[in-house]
């Protein structure tokens, strides 16, 4: 089987491994971390930025760098949490035309697969260079608590990206394969994932190497972006009382008001106190206005003391459903870039009555789990065995708007079940079917998943026609539906209607655009890439011509002037040729500099 790689596609950071002679190895994206922003950034040139380059431009471009999507994908956009998130994102959302949230840059919308599909085609780049064969076969790391819709989504994105998606797993389960492989103990572990955008907690039995899934509890808008939103809030405010001046309807302050915020929350993470200082900050009558301020971690601690009361919260919960008391757990595995803040470990701690364990890199330990996954199902590790959970339970609208539940929240996945309906009129000819997830006792007040129209039932009294209904949950907690007329055994019509999330036509336009386009795609990389080689060397011979003119005749220096002029006006174009063709005059220039300087050490 080919190589299949483990990804942890984060609402903040993302990250992929490969688990390969025994090992698992975190694999660099092209600039050398470890890590990849989830940023993706469109320029007005047509350029598209992914990564770290996108994340340093965000300043200068904010309403067309987009980050943060893992949080909207598979959810309509009238939901409270993309409610929140379109009040303070600097990119424009938007409905798609069912109703899904997406983002609007330059006239042109992108759903957050697509969003996503960018992020995982970088990681599945780097992969491929990094083992330089070709790369198709993917594991991916979901929260523990998305529902139905937002794994589909996320499998359409990695189906986007060009990736044959083997796994579906859950990231508290992920982390836990990377703590546990090969290990000959046992016990009770729970696994406590604060990330950027999500939080899990998932109790595991593990013992010789089995990994079974108890149960698991979370909250899908929890995370790393809740506390740096809750001090963008403090900055925002304390500069309206300092200036008189409202930044909400700034963008380019917001984004530098955020990047701001995520330095200072990472920097109390290991300091007592540190300055967030952001001059020129805005402007008015008066001149330019300045923020500077000193933040302590105790004040962030008290801002932020509700969101980590709340994962508590879920940790009590997930204790209660699984049955356990947390003195019974042997091991307390934090992931996330959250469970570095020292107030988190404390609470973990006090809830727990134990230090947890920190020996697995928080950053990555979610991807690195995924790869041990993929090794699995390539058959290169037999010794493990993973048993997952549906995180919420799943079921049909029945009477009186409630919610019947079918399959429960935390039953061991892959399972199915078998129930038969009927009709509640007399000459009934069709059957609707509202299939639901969540825990809600009225139907209104959970995720709707799909809804069926079993058609063509014969002419009958009200309870006389069987319908049989199975619903089916495979290995990474994806549901489907089939239906059965028992009177004439036959397979009825079912027509489904998803919802949410990208139609089969809709994923088959993306996949023809991107075949279409690839050739647009690969000249603009090559142009972003050119342009910086020619750009930094720009720089280097402005700065070397400086030092050495006294050196040169003055045919080479008009030389050498002519062929910095042209390599910035060329910069400035997308004819690929001749940025090509000014760079390499540019070269000889460059060298012929180096050689005046370092002849007398020849």
């Amino acid at each position: 089987m080919d190589k299949v790689i483990g990804i942890d596609l984060g609402t903040t950071n993302s990250c992929v491994a490969i688990y390969e002679g025994g090992v698992t190895q975190v694999i660099p994206n092209s600039e050398g971390s470890r890590t990849t922003p989830s940023i993706v950034a469109f320029t007005p040139d047509g350029q598209r930025l992914v990564g770290n380059i996108a994340k340093r431009q965000a300043v200068a471009n904010p309403s067309s760098t987009v980050f943060a999507t893992k949080r909207m994908i598979g959810r309509k956009l009238k939901t409270p949490e993309v409610q929140r998130m379109q009040m303070t994102a600097p990119y424009k959302i938007a409905a798609a035309d069912n109703g899904d949230a997406s983002v609007v840059v330059h006239g042109r919308r992108y759903t957050p697969q697509e969003i996503g599909a960018f992020v995982l085609r970088q990681l599945k780049e780097a992969a491929q260079e990094y083992l330089e064969q070709t790369v198709k076969d993917a594991v991916i790391t979901v929260p523990a608590y998305f529902d139905d819709s937002q794994r589909q989504a996320t499998r359409d994105a990695g189906r986007l990206a060009g990736l044959n998606v083997l796994r579906i797993i859950n990231e508290p389960t992920a982390a836990a394969l990377a703590y546990g492989i090969g290990a000959d103990s046992s016990g009770t572990i729970a696994v406590y994932d604060l990330g950027g955008g999500t939080f899990d907690i998932s109790v595991l039995e593990f013992s010789q190497g089995v990994f079974q899934v108890k149960a698991t509890h979370g909250d899908t808008f929890l995370g790393g972006e809740d506390v740096d939103a809750r001090l963008m809030d403090v900055l925002l405010d304390s500069f309206m009382q300092e200036t008189g001046i409202d930044l909400h309807a700034d963008p380019v302050a917001l984004q530098r008001l955020k990047d701001a915020a995520e330095r200072a929350k990472i920097e109390l993470s290991s300091v007592d106190e540190t300055e967030i200082s952001l001059p020129f900050l805005t402007a008015d009558a008066n001149g330019p206005k300045h923020l500077r301020r000193i933040l302590t971690r105790t004040e962030l601690e008290q801002l932020c003391e509700d969101l980590i009361a709340a994962t508590i919260d879920h940790c009590r919960d997930a204790m209660s459903a699984a049955g356990v008391q947390p003195t019974q757990i042997t091991d307390v595995l934090l992931v996330g870039g959250m469970t570095k803040m020292p107030a988190v470990q404390r609470a973990v701690q006090h809830f727990f009555n134990r230090a947890p364990n920190r020996t697995v890199n928080p950053d990555e330990a979610v991807a690195v789990g995924a790869a041990i996954q993929g090794a699995i199902l390539a058959g290169d590790v037999s010794e493990v065995v993973l048993l997952d959970v549906v995180p919420l339970s799943l079921g049909i609208e029945t009477s009186g708007g409630l919610l019947t539940k079918l399959i429960p929240r935390n039953a061991t996945v892959p399972c199915s079940i078998t129930e038969v309906f009927t009709t509640s009129e007399d000459y009934q000819p069709l059957v609707n079917v509202h299939v639901l997830q969540g825990e809600r006792p009225l139907a209104a007040d959970n995720t709707s998943l799909a809804r069926f129209e079993l058609v063509g039932i014969p002419p009958a009294l009200r309870g006389v026609p069987k319908i049989e209904l199975t619903f089916s949950i495979d290995a990474n907690g994806i549901l489907s539906v089939s239906a059965r007329d028992l009177g004439t055994k036959r397979e009825q019509l079912v027509r489904v209607r998803a919802t949410s999330g990208l139609t089969e036509g809709a994923i088959e336009r993306i996949l023809s655009e991107a075949e279409q386009f690839q050739d647009a795609d690969r000249i603009n990389v090559e142009l972003a890439d050119i342009r910086r080689r020619i750009q930094g060397l720009i720089y280097t011979t402005e700065r070397s011509l400086g030092e050495s003119a006294n050196y040169l005749t003055e045919g080479e220096l008009d030389q050498i002037r002519a062929d910095l002029e042209n390599a910035r006006r060329s910069a400035d174009t997308a004819d690929l040729n001749r940025i090509q063709a000014t760079l390499r005059d540019l070269e000889k220039s460059a060298f012929r500099i180096t050689e005046v300087m370092y002849k007398d050490f020849s």
